[in-house]
């Protein structure tokens, strides 16, 4: 997938996005370093493989570092924050791409907590880290943006609704982001072929892709999908302030129109 934003287009500008060691977060962090940002790779478990992606983003000549960070432990996320104050000295965008809530041996209140607790609680803590002019971008799917209107296979539910109670709480701080000139977008998109959710929903519901996928004539894959979330980062903010990644028409009613 070509790289929607331009060589050079990001260069000086400093990104984190969290959950970015493997599958959509690892994509875009990509797209934003080969545009000259400097990026943070967040992980929750998963060092060796964000230390892999930071080191082949700087054998490419970009620049990037590691922090790990537990997204439902405050503590955790504070000195995330610390560390990326020390080593940047801010951000210029910050991409809420972490969730879950399928995993097994979790709480039964895990969803919620990571999915809306743990969203607000970090947006909140960046706030600081944040000038006027910066971005914030709040990834999620058709399947949990719509919720409230259209139902979803019951083994996502948990993920959807807790994922739809986390854009409405991020939402409600928009007034606040506007005052201090951060924009926020939320970057919704149908079922993507090749994440772990994707995997975790097909093993629990055999064939549930594939009829997602002919229902909706095609699916997005992880690169794809990671494009749409980086221009989200710097095109034009919609009215509404969501960009839909592929066909909504079995979803609805839009909001905003």
């Amino acid at each position: 997938m070509p790289n929607p934003l331009a060589p050079g287009s990001l260069a000086g500008k400093r990104v984190l996005v969290t959950g970015s060691s493997r599958g959509i977060g690892a994509d875009t962090v990509g797209y934003f370093a080969e545009a000259g940002a400097s990026v943070v790779i967040n992980y929750r478990n998963k060092e060796a493989r964000a230390a892999k992606l930071a080191n082949s983003i700087r054998e490419a000549g970009g620049t990037a570092i590691v922090v790990g960070a537990d997204l439902t432990d405050p503590e955790s996320v504070a000195a995330m924050f610390d560390q990326v104050q020390a080593e940047l000295d801010g951000l210029d965008i910050l991409v809420l791409n972490a969730s879950g809530g399928m995993e097994s041996g979790m709480a039964e209140d895990y969803a919620m907590t990571l999915n809306r607790d743990a969203q607000v609680d970090l947006l909140t803590s960046a706030l600081p880290l944040l000038a006027p002019g910066s971005r914030v971008v709040f990834v999620t799917s058709h399947q949990a943006h719509f919720i409230n209107t259209t139902e979803t296979m019951p083994e996502y539910l948990p993920v959807a609704l807790s994922k739809r109670a986390g854009e409405d709480a991020l939402r409600s701080l928009i007034p606040r982001l506007d005052e201090a000139g951060i924009g926020f977008v939320v970057v919704s998109g149908d079922m993507i072929e090749g994440t772990i959710t994707a995997t975790l929903l097909e093993r629990a519901n055999p064939g549930a892709i594939g009829a997602r996928k002919e229902a909706a004539g095609r699916l997005y894959n992880v690169s794809e999908f990671a494009a749409e979330v980086a221009a989200a980062a710097v095109d034009p903010i919609p009215a509404n302030h969501t960009r839909y990644v592929g066909d909504v028409s079995d979803f609805g009613p839009i909001e905003g129109e």
